[in-house]
């Protein structure tokens, strides 16, 4: 049994050009994936600024990528992250929350998302409050599904740290208050888990009333520590086993859209091989598809170097590595010597302005 599998374009950073976000959907609809949502932090109108409307330009893109991605016969959703219009949840925000679904809607949309993720969360009521937005925003859109991300989406003690103790009670009381319809995101035990077990899963899925739909942050490598490594091999510590507790399987990608479909086409495997997934093996069979054996054959034996020692710390191997890829003719070959280069690295900064 396989979830809806699909992508989460919702990290910080560099947004994707259009011969990037082609590659990665045609590359994912083959591959069986079944939705796109498009939400990256660094596209304002959707985020610090989502009272503004996109401009022309930017509108017009997005309906060309509407159009590819239900061409290519995925779903298409765009994430909207309202900040601030839960307190106060007034007429001006219903306003605006009106005026900017029916934009995202005009743009072509089957799925709407509405995200909480990464805001200030000890405030009075969130649970309701942000339902209550949730709500709100379903019945105007004209998209088919709905979905959520709260904001303690995980249980990692990291988001109580950075935005605030979450409030008793908050997923159960979240859950309870949603329609039954609403699908929730949901990361894990952690931000970026390292494994996500059913056990885990089913206890968040009573809490919520609902199967969960992950979010998962992997392979992304946004901020100013992760961009420093390259996240290529295939997925571990997924179990085909959590299928009954989603409702959907998200991956959030990383800056490197054809470096990072790479460990994108390994997660269709661990569901269809069950437990005769073996992630070296898969890593293997999606990196020949995409590059070829012979880049492949390369890209493997510098994974150590690209993936665990990270930019900094590489010394005169860099140079080495850089020799090596430049000579590669394939776009992939370049996203390497980009961030060779440090032409992908983030600051802090950049995270805490998008």
């Amino acid at each position: 049994m396989t979830p809806e599998l699909g992508l989460i374009e919702g990290r910080f950073g560099r947004i994707w050009d259009a011969a990037e976000r082609s590659h990665v959907v045609r590359t994912l609809a083959t591959a069986g994936y079944g939705f796109y949502h498009y939400g990256p932090k660094a596209d304002r109108s959707l985020r610090r600024d989502w009272r503004r409307s996109h401009d022309r330009v930017a509108t017009a893109t997005l309906g060309r990528l509407s159009a590819e991605v239900r061409g290519a016969g995925m779903r298409f959703g765009i994430a909207l992250t309202p900040v601030g219009s839960t307190h106060p949840f007034d007429a001006a925000t219903r306003a605006d929350l009106t005026r900017r679904v029916a934009e995202l809607d005009a743009i072509g949309i089957d799925d709407l998302a509405i995200l909480f993720d990464d805001l200030r969360g000890d405030m009075p009521d969130l649970a309701a409050r942000q339902a209550e937005v949730v709500d709100f925003c379903a019945g105007l859109t004209r998209a088919t599904r709905v979905y959520t991300c709260p904001t303690y989406y995980s249980d990692d003690p990291v988001l109580d740290l950075v935005f605030g103790a979450r409030p008793a009670d908050y997923l159960h009381t979240l859950g309870r208050a949603l329609d039954p319809a609403i699908q929730v995101y949901w990361t894990g035990e952690e931000v970026c888990a390292r494994a996500i077990e059913p056990a885990h899963l089913r206890r968040v899925t009573d809490e919520l009333g609902r199967p969960v739909c992950l979010w998962d942050n992997w392979p992304v490598n946004d901020g100013s520590r992760m961009s420093r490594f390259l996240h290529l091999r295939a997925f571990t510590g997924r179990s085909a086993d959590a299928a009954p507790y989603l409702s959907g399987h998200a991956i959030n990608p990383a800056l490197q859209a054809q470096l990072g479909c790479i460990p994108a086409l390994t997660l269709p495997m661990v569901y269809a091989q069950g437990r005769d997934y073996a992630y070296r093996k898969a890593f293997d069979d999606a990196a020949q598809q995409l590059l070829g054996r012979a880049f492949a054959s390369a890209l493997r034996e510098d994974l150590p170097a690209l993936q665990d020692v990270g930019l900094e710390r590489l010394g005169a191997r860099a140079e080495r590595l850089r020799a090596r890829y430049h000579a590669i003719d394939h776009s992939a070959a370049r996203e390497i010597v980009r961030w060779l280069d440090g032409n992908d690295l983030m600051t802090d900064d950049e995270v805490q302005t998008q």
